[in-house]
């Protein structure tokens, strides 16, 4: 299972990657293989500010919908384009090309109330 180092984690499996104020959330090669096939990804919340733990997204596989939640407060920059086009790019390459979201950062200090890798991987019993 690929946890990398550089990310921050939560407890329903997104991660954060922080690039100055700004950050690129999406969901773990743990969530992507619990899934399975991802068939559509919906993000309708653009240019809205959301807070932590809120509902951002749902992503459909041939299994099941599932919501995706806000791992910080922050402003909803962007989607991620590529996944709209083709979502199974998450199963594929879930912490590089197929990240959701970049969201403006609004408190900094909630990152340090996410998992490290090392406590995400505990929580996964890995």
């Amino acid at each position: 299972m690929n946890i990398p180092g550089n990310l921050k984690y939560t407890k329903d499996h997104e991660w954060i990657r922080v690039e100055g104020e700004t950050g690129y959330v999406g969901i773990t090669d743990f969530a992507q293989g619990e899934l399975g096939d991802i068939v559509f990804v919906e993000i309708e919340t653009v240019g809205e500010t959301l807070g932590k733990g809120e509902v951002f997204g749902t992503i459909e596989a041939v299994k099941t919908v599932s919501d995706m939640f806000m791992p910080v407060s922050g402003e909803i920059l962007e989607m991620n384009g590529e996944i709209e086009a083709t979502p199974d790019v998450v199963n594929k390459d879930p912490y590089g090309k197929g990240w959701m979201i970049k969201v403006r950062i609004q408190d900094m200090s909630e990152l340090d109330e996410l998992l490290t890798p090392e406590a995400y991987k505990s929580l996964l019993g890995a």
